[in-house]
């Protein structure tokens, strides 16, 4: 068995994984291994909207479906995670949103010190490269995160904006400063018609240090520990069994999905879990793979008219052969795209601080979420969900052979406020779509159809039709009760040498998608581990 030993050891190139190993390896004092279970790179991952061939991709995506759920009709769901360096960066919809500042006060409330969003501003601005404008107290304008605005005209936008006025739901001109509330143009990591993950941004110009080693294909079948400290891992790459050691430290950014799958593997959480699968118990830490929350997407869906306005017109049949002209010839229009290029936030009942519900809008229709198909008809699709859910749920080992996808099961609407607000959010939506502006664009409902008014079906149908927003965090929560993983330093709780850094971590989710605050995680993960071995 090969063994090789490093100062630091990452375990997942991702949206966290490669921001720490860039700052890690930065300057040259310490020697870096990253471990990426996923390839390298996927030819489609460059062009934002391959998104959509890429989302239940095997070759760019671990395409992990969660258990057959009872509250949503017997369905298993989607679970998209990237396979690739970069990991979800790598395949998301590029949609950049930091979140509201009551988030991450709650963090810091509950005894997580240094979280609060004074506290996190300053990392927030150093990592992006904001090409807008916006408050220059609040945003970044040299980080190595590229963020534009998404900047293509289509009158159908300015229907959409019209409308939000017509309903009370104004413009925001950057919803990122100092105020969420309203319908914006989306902030993406999108740069020249290219998308902007951390593979690109941060691993790419670190991997020419001499002291930086990012082997891709490389899965981790479990962590070392002697003696309460994390010494190192075993995995396979070619073939092989490796072990890597670590002078100072393991840090796990595996992502919600695979790093409490990692720890249990390892010997490491809850000791029943660990028992029905033959693991022995290393270390008990009750919280693995607890507090699992996702935000629950429902997508609803109008035709549209007149022709020429969505993208099911313009981007199908000889038509699609045009926009990828287009794309290669400017790196605009239907190929540089992300997931939604409207955005909006707004509550859903008086007395709020800030908005409970997001929702993107996508000038076309699929027929099909799993097939990703463009309809034939020309459509609109607006997604939204609630921004911070309060069920919860769990992911566990299932096996306890590593390649085997661990259990995810959400509990999806598993309590009054979370079927409140699913159905409130949806007669918000329609309010908007029913606006005067938009009458000239505005065709039949088709999803989820008119004649679905009621609360008990409109709740019904969001249970036989939603899929989540793929922001899945909270499975190794950190926090310092019985149940946290991690403490405010993300250092595991009763282990020495081991830190988790990524969306797992998160107490309770963020307004918003989730990639930018988990580059954020990975940069203030970054800091407090250099700053730990400053001082020794």
């Amino acid at each position: 068995m090969d063994q090789r030993t490093y100062d630091f050891i990452v375990i997942g190139a991702g949206s966290a994984g490669s921001v720490i190993a860039n700052r890690l390896s930065d300057g040259g004092a310490h020697h870096v291994l990253v471990l990426e279970a996923g390839r390298d790179h996927h030819w489609l991952s460059g062009i934002p909207i391959g998104y959509g061939k890429l989302i239940d991709n095997p070759a760019a995506n671990w395409c992990y479906e969660s258990e057959p759920d009872p509250r949503m009709q017997g369905r298993s769901i989607p679970v998209p995670r990237g396979r690739l360096l970069g990991g979800s960066s790598a395949i998301n919809g590029m949609v950049f949103v930091r979140g509201q500042a009551a988030d991450y006060d709650t963090w810091a409330q509950i005894g997580n010190r240094g979280w609060s969003f004074e506290d996190l501003l300053p990392i927030f601005r150093d990592m992006e490269h904001y090409h807008g404008s916006g408050d220059e107290s609040l945003r970044g304008r040299a980080g190595p995160l590229q963020v534009t605005e998404y900047g293509e005209d289509n009158p159908l936008y300015d229907a959409l904006f019209s409308a939000g006025e017509q309903i009370g739901l104004p413009r925001n001109p950057d919803y990122n400063g100092a105020d969420q509330e309203g319908l914006a143009r989306t902030q993406t990591t999108i740069l020249n018609g290219r998308r902007m993950g951390t593979a690109a941004c941060y691993l790419a110009p670190a991997r020419r240090r001499p002291n930086l080693d990012v082997h891709s294909e490389a899965f981790v079948q479990r962590l070392v520990v002697e003696n309460g400290r994390a010494t190192g891992v075993e995995y396979q790459c070619d073939g092989r069994i490796l072990t890597a050691n670590a002078r100072r430290e393991v840090i796990l950014s595996g992502g919600s999905v695979n790093s409490p799958q990692v720890l249990e593997l390892s010997g490491i959480g809850k000791p029943e879990i660990l028992a029905e699968q033959g693991l022995p118990v290393v270390h008990a830490l009750p919280g693995v793979g607890e507090h699992l929350r996702d935000h629950l997407c429902p997508r609803l869906v109008w035709r549209i008219r007149p022709r020429g306005v969505a993208y099911n017109d313009r981007a199908r049949g000889l038509k699609l052969g045009w926009q990828i002209a287009r794309w290669a010839l400017t790196r605009k229009g239907f190929l540089a795209m992300p997931a939604g290029p409207i955005m909006g936030f707004f509550r859903t009942r008086e007395g709020l601080i800030g908005p409970d519900v997001q929702l993107a809008v996508v000038p076309f229709a699929i027929d099909s979420i799993r097939k990703r198909e463009m309809a034939r008809e020309p459509g609109i699709t607006v997604a939204f969900y609630q921004l911070r859910p309060e069920s919860t749920g769990s992911i566990h080992v299932k096996s306890p052979d590593p390649r085997s996808a661990p259990a995810i099961r959400f509990n999806f609407l598993s309590t009054d406020l979370d079927r409140q607000t699913a159905v409130a959010g949806l007669k918000f939506v329609r309010r908007l779509m029913d606006a005067p502006a938009l009458e000239t664009f505005r065709g039949e409902e088709l999803k989820p159809g008119a004649t679905i008014t009621e609360n008990t079906e409109i709740l019904e149908w969001i249970r036989g039709n939603a899929e989540t927003a793929y922001h899945p965090i909270g499975t190794c929560r950190m926090g310092h009760d019985a149940s946290a993983v991690v403490d405010e330093r993300l250092r595991v709780h009763g282990l020495v040498g081991l830190r988790i850094a990524d969306a797992s971590i998160m107490p309770t989710l963020v307004s918003g998608n989730t990639n930018g605050p988990c580059i954020m995680i990975g940069e203030k993960a970054a800091r407090m581990i250099l700053e730990d071995t400053a001082a020794g």
